[in-house]
């Protein structure tokens, strides 16, 4: 794998993130994710993971300048990946924490909503969220059911509509996160939550984890063919994609 870096310890695994300096998510990484999900799934050596990235960068989101030179075929593959990771992350029956290690908006953040614990780097810039209204890119049903779960409807649809990305102590208040810590803190803290967690019966983890998200997994489209025509229509808007292309010419000067 070129993107995503696999390291067992004695019974979990640890999941890095690891693409460019801001681990931008692009195809190859979607689909390395999911390869790498699938095997540790069923791999009965693996009792749980954590997901990290690099100092500084969770993952700054979707590689936006990448994805805009898909063609038509080419990005609605990307959607059906991206929403199949989503999902697939989000029932993992193994224990799942993310050692959020800096900025985490959009793509970032939904790695993030799926694990059972998040610890994030502290830091007066980093953010996270869902801000994909803000950047002109369709949010999926699924992902606003995600974060609902952590957040409560009422918090979900304000930050959702506004484009909100929140800071690490907003992050905290509102349960996005469960700790802050110092950057070099973030992985020995997920791994001694990891441990924590591995002290629980293998059986009745999972059992209660199913339970905990029943209604939330049970409201998911594993189908979510709406969906997704609904965001590749729009991503071939001419007015979006004259918006898309602001940005992504500004992202280039940078």
């Amino acid at each position: 794998m070129h993107t995503v870096k696999i390291q067992k310890k004695q019974n979990y695994a640890i999941v890095q993130l690891n693409r460019g300096k801001v681990n931008a998510i692009n195809h190859q990484m979607t689909k390395e994710i999911r390869k790498a999900f699938t095997d540790l799934e069923n791999d009965d050596t693996v009792k749980g993971v954590i997901v990290t990235g690099i100092p500084h960068f969770f993952s700054a989101g979707l590689d936006v300048i990448e994805l805009y030179s898909y063609d038509k075929p080419k990005m609605n593959e990307f959607f059906n990946d991206f929403g199949g990771m989503y999902i697939q992350l989000a029932k993992f029956s193994k224990p799942l924490i993310c050692a959020i290690t800096g900025y985490s908006p959009a793509g970032g953040c939904v790695i993030a909503i799926t694990a059972d614990h998040r610890i994030m780097a502290e830091g007066e810039k980093y953010t996270i969220g869902l801000n994909e209204v803000a950047v002109n890119i369709q949010i999926s049903n699924n992902l606003i059911r995600g974060y609902s779960f952590w957040l409560g409807e009422g918090k979900a649809n304000q930050y959702i509509l506004g484009g909100k990305l929140l800071n690490v102590e907003e992050a905290l208040v509102s349960g996005l996160v469960n700790e802050v810590c110092a950057l070099d803190q973030v992985l020995p803290k997920a791994e001694a939550k990891m441990k924590e967690y591995l002290r629980a019966d293998e059986d009745i983890f999972k059992n209660t984890k199913y339970k905990l998200r029943k209604d939330w997994l049970e409201s998911m489209e594993d189908d979510p063919t709406v969906d997704l025509e609904q965001a590749i229509s729009l991503w071939w808007k001419p007015e979006i994609r004259a918006k898309m292309k602001a940005f992504v010419e500004s992202l280039q000067k940078k």
